[in-house]
């Protein structure tokens, strides 16, 4: 939950547990962005959203 949430919401927070980000960087072709922005027009998703489900989906093991 971000900051601002948190703040709106103080019933919503768990101060035993803070979750960490890690931000990163991705470069793509323009071939590769193109496909990632028109996968989002028509899924109606966020590139944020898209990425973490893919990564979600990776199988380690």
């Amino acid at each position: 939950m971000d900051k601002t949430a948190a703040l709106g919401f103080p019933g919503l927070t768990n101060s035993s547990k803070k979750e960490v980000f890690k931000q990163i960087t991705v470069d793509l072709t323009p071939d590769e962005a193109q496909n990632l922005e028109k996968y989002c027009e028509q899924t109606g998703q966020a590139v944020t959203n898209v990425i973490e489900e893919l990564i979600r989906g990776l199988s380690v093991t």
